[in-house]
């Protein structure tokens, strides 16, 4: 069978990676999509669903496969990985995770040498750069999925607050996708004007005087809101489905898209060699190009204590 284009291959059968799938249908960016797992069962179950809503979608080949069936991948997006239990932090899950990369990622390079490889497993950026090193592929095609969730959190919150559709609201999230993660608060804008001027011009009843404490509250709110979800329900699977995606359409329709992924930095902002989030323009060959960006001082040393948290993690692993 020849391959259709643009082929993805998930690596992963959980929540994630299923959330992600039926969002990359419904949105009509795959022709051929691979799904890989170590239970294979599952694997041709959740094909077969996904398959039975080919009348309403785009014309998409979806099927389970082993690692052979992935090759010539345009992009391989790796949700595998053991879950975030109740009270565990991201970090918590790295040794396992890291093991069960050494495993994927040979296999993915062998079938699928130029594809670019996105990963969603937790720890994000430390995964990323372990995946990185494992593939022995140039960085700017190792990617992880960052903040781009946590970034849509922080949106969506500061458009609830202030009345204002999300999609107006132009902020991130950055550093470390976890506790160590801050708000870029200070070019935070709406509409083209400054956070902390539309704060002055808002006529908010509720904020009563108390702007830097809802601001405050706001941050905290995306920071633990995985916490919170994952003690409601278990697991958090849409919000990164649907980032998952925003990230492919980047990468398959060459968009050159600002987001903030999980990159390797090189000098930015002092720090380098390790991965993190920050804003990248994002199109078919991975990561273009990070954008520096300038950082008031609270912003510059909470970049710097995310940097040295992961670092200090990654020691740990041995890579």
């Amino acid at each position: 069978m020849s391959k259709l284009s643009p082929k993805i291959s998930i690596i992963g059968c959980g929540n994630v990676g299923m959330r992600y799938a039926y969002s990359m249908i419904i949105k009509g960016i795959a022709r051929e999509m691979v799904l890989v797992d170590y239970n294979r069962k599952k694997a041709e179950g959740e094909a077969m669903d996904l398959s039975h809503g080919a009348p309403y979608v785009s014309p998409v080949n979806i099927y389970a496969g082993d690692y052979c069936d992935t090759a010539d991948s345009d992009l391989a997006v790796i949700t595998a990985g053991r879950g975030q239990k109740n009270g565990e932090t991201r970090i918590d899950l790295v040794k396992g995770n890291a093991e069960i990369l050494k495993t994927i990622i040979p296999q993915v390079v062998k079938y699928s040498p130029k594809a670019i490889i996105l990963i969603a497993s937790n720890p994000v950026d430390i995964l990323s750069y372990i995946a990185y090193k494992i593939s022995g592929k140039p960085a700017n095609e190792v990617i992880g999925s960052g903040t781009v969730l946590d970034s849509a959190r922080f949106r969506y919150l500061i458009g609830r607050h202030c009345n204002v559709d999300s999609r107006s609201i132009h902020s991130f999230i950055l550093g470390e996708h976890g506790d160590t993660e801050f708000p870029f608060w200070s070019k935070a804008m709406i509409g083209g004007v400054l956070f902390k001027d539309y704060c002055k011009i808002c006529s908010k009843e509720n904020c009563d005087g108390r702007e830097e404490e809802k601001l405050k509250e706001i941050f905290e709110d995306v920071r633990d809101s995985a916490y919170e979800i994952i003690e409601k329900k278990g697991e958090t699977s849409y919000g990164i489905g649907l980032a998952l995606s925003k990230i492919s359409k980047a990468i398959l329709k060459d968009e050159n898209t600002v987001l903030p992924v999980s990159s390797l930095l090189n000098n930015y902002n002092g720090v380098s060699g390790i991965y993190l989030s920050v804003p990248a323009v994002v199109h078919k060959t991975g990561i273009r190009q990070t954008l520096e960006v300038d950082f008031d001082d609270e912003e510059a040393a909470a970049f710097k204590n995310s940097a040295d948290k992961v670092r200090e993690v990654i020691m740990q692993t041995g890579f």
